[in-house]
């Protein structure tokens, strides 16, 4: 087969799983499970924020500790070429 007659042939399968997936969308057990997907993907949505909530407040408290390392070694390099 050559590449116009795959490409028809792909054309034509997404067409029709499109419309078989469109019908089923109009089904009762369609928009149900639909509604199950929308309420699914808001729960993940919201356990993804408070993921990276709590991911920015940690990448804080690394920040905040790394400073203190840091000052507390420029103190110690300080008082060791004074003494």
């Amino acid at each position: 087969m050559n590449d116009s007659g795959k490409f028809l042939t792909g054309l034509l399968l997404g067409a029709a799983a499109g419309a078989a997936i469109g019908f089923f969308l109009q089904t009762d057990k369609g928009k149900e499970t639909l509604s199950g997907l929308k309420d699914m993907a808001g729960k993940a949505g919201d356990q993804l924020k408070d993921a990276m909530s709590q991911v920015e407040k940690e990448v804080g408290d690394l920040v905040e500790k790394g400073k203190d390392f840091a000052e507390d070694l420029e103190q110690k390099a300080k008082h060791a070429t004074v003494g």
